[in-house]
């Protein structure tokens, strides 16, 4: 595992800015050779003293603990396993030098690989639809059929010249409505492939926004600090009610709401929990969401008013990784979850909840009036210096493999395109809906963590729509499985058996696995 790249980043910056030990060391509060040990990477450092060197540089505290080359390290780790860079034997553990060394050259190399899977993904979107659509066979079949029904009355009209009248009209006619029914698919054929209807779309916000996160390790100070501002300002206790939150809404921001019947849902298609009119200041709810949906976007929506949500515009103003507005939008309704999160599930209280029910995903939900994956996605964001949780990484994929939320660990590489190993307990828990499935796996490298995960049901617009599953998972190293009520019962000796599993096929070493579904492409 690479140590921390605190050490270099700090003596770089240090330096950068003509700053001597001794100086910088007096700012923080330390002696001047605790900081040359820290500068030479023999010393970890985190909490109150990183802020303080921080400070002392005028830098982000993100910036100087190597959030952002651990980031670009994971995204080259994925680069490694593309096929196509087999021949290469590209090695990994490069990942962490070449991203903390060589920024510029990481980013470029990141940005490359990513615009050529979406280049590739909208490829094989025309091919699949060129190779396998059903309107576009019957429509080429219309065609060929249009155009020989002309091409035969044409050579009839042409090459027999003593037609009766009536048949003459009646060839015409043949010409004439086959051309007009041929011009009539290939106007259906144009509305098929224009741009707007492809079917393709640009990975680039997703990345974006996930970058965005990545660098902050999910967790915005100042967003929390507002939370608390609204449940001052509200009135609001630990309990957050349903109705407290609707008359917040009606008596601040004159926003009635009301509930939306099961009949509109099925008329209108797919449910949507919630819908806001801003000209008639009305919110709507769905009669069929759950308790801790319907709380969670009311919560949601006054956060949203609360200060007319300056807070989320100044955190995606000074977010340089946000480029186009898509993401920025995208990156908005992201803020505004975590907003409505903090609001109901309050850091402190949470916290102590969390670490006294031992980090009970199933107990937190019912003590705070919340969903399994609203409970998880706040666990991944308990990260405040001094007065952090356990680091939790979180994910979140459908039956298809399909990965919709992502936030890895140090230790542990989420997969950014395609699945994971097979054998991860996100996918297991598909065969036990709605029960949750622990493990205790080791990597290739020997690194132990502890999966938990369950599926949730999704709503689904109708009776005769598939059911909608997603499974949650978080993860921890195994050093903390003990602290966690999904520990117990569970051998966790450094020489207790483990699942062993990698990061996926095409990355993992062991070549031996019953499980594997492709040929490996990095040596052991």
């Amino acid at each position: 595992m690479p140590r921390s790249l605190i050490g270099p980043t700090l003596r770089e910056r240090r330096r950068r800015l003509g700053i001597t030990q001794s100086r910088l060391a007096a700012e923080a509060g330390i002696s001047a050779s605790y900081l040359n040990l820290i500068e030479g990477n023999k010393r970890n450092i985190g909490g109150a003293l990183l802020k303080r060197l921080a400070d002392a540089l005028g830098i982000a505290v993100d910036e100087l603990d190597g959030a952002a080359e651990r980031r670009l390290a994971s995204d080259l780790e994925e680069l490694t396993g593309e096929p196509l860079l087999a021949d290469l034997r590209l090695d990994p553990a490069v990942t962490h030098e070449l991203a903390s060394r060589r920024r510029d050259w990481a980013r470029a190399l990141v940005r490359l690989h990513r615009a050529w899977l979406d280049r590739g993904r909208a490829v094989n979107a025309l091919s699949d639809r060129l190779g396998q659509d059903p309107f576009l066979g019957g429509a080429v079949h219309s065609m060929l059929t249009q155009v020989t029904a002309i091409h035969s009355s044409s050579e009839i009209l042409e090459n027999i010249e003593d037609l009766e009248p009536a048949q003459r009209r009646r060839f015409l006619g043949i010409v004439s409505s086959e051309s007009a029914r041929l011009a009539e698919v290939a106007q259906s054929l144009t509305a098929f492939f224009d741009k707007g209807h492809t079917g393709t779309r640009s990975l680039t916000p997703v990345d974006e926004v996930d970058d965005f996160i990545f660098d902050r390790d999910d967790h915005f100070p100042g967003l929390e600090e507002v939370a608390q501002d609204f449940r001052a300002a509200a009135g609001i206790g630990i309990e957050c009610h349903e109705s407290a939150l609707a008359d917040y809404l009606q008596r601040v921001h004159g926003v009635a709401v009301s509930t939306r019947p099961s009949t509109h849902e099925s008329r209108a298609g797919a449910p949507r929990p919630a819908t806001f009119d801003p000209r008639s200041r009305t919110m709507a709810l769905a009669e069929s969401a759950p308790p801790p949906t319907r709380r969670f976007q009311l919560a949601r929506l006054a956060v949203e008013l609360f200060r007319q949500g300056r807070a989320i515009d100044t955190e995606i103003a000074q977010a340089t990784q946000l480029t186009t507005d898509a993401a920025r939008q995208r990156t908005r309704r992201v803020l505004a979850s975590y907003l409505a999160a903090a609001v109901l599930m309050p850091y402190e209280a949470f916290l102590e909840a969390a670490r006294a029910s031992r980090y009970d995903i199933d107990h937190l939900a019912r003590r705070f009036g919340t969903s399994f994956e609203q409970v998880c996605h706040r666990l991944a964001t308990m990260r405040r210096p001094g007065a952090a949780g356990i680091p939790f990484g979180l994910m979140r994929v459908d039956a298809a493999g399909f990965t919709s939320k992502r936030f890895p660990l140090e230790r542990l590489t989420l997969p950014r395109h395609g699945p994971a190993c097979p054998m991860w307990a996100i996918y297991q828990a598909f065969l036990t809906p709605g029960t949750v499935v622990r493990q205790l796996v080791e990597l290739p490298a020997g690194d132990r963590l502890l999966f938990i995960a369950r599926t949730v049901d999704k709503p689904r617009p109708a009776f005769t729509a598939p059911r909608r599953l997603l499974s949650i998972m978080l993860a921890c190293d195994a050093l903390y499985a003990d602290q966690t009520v999904y520990g117990d019962g569970l051998d966790l000796s450094s020489s207790a058996p483990a699942v062993p599993v990698g990061p996926n096929c095409r990355l993992c070493v062991r070549r031996d696995c019953l499980y594997r579904e492709e040929d490996p492409i990095v040596d052991a």
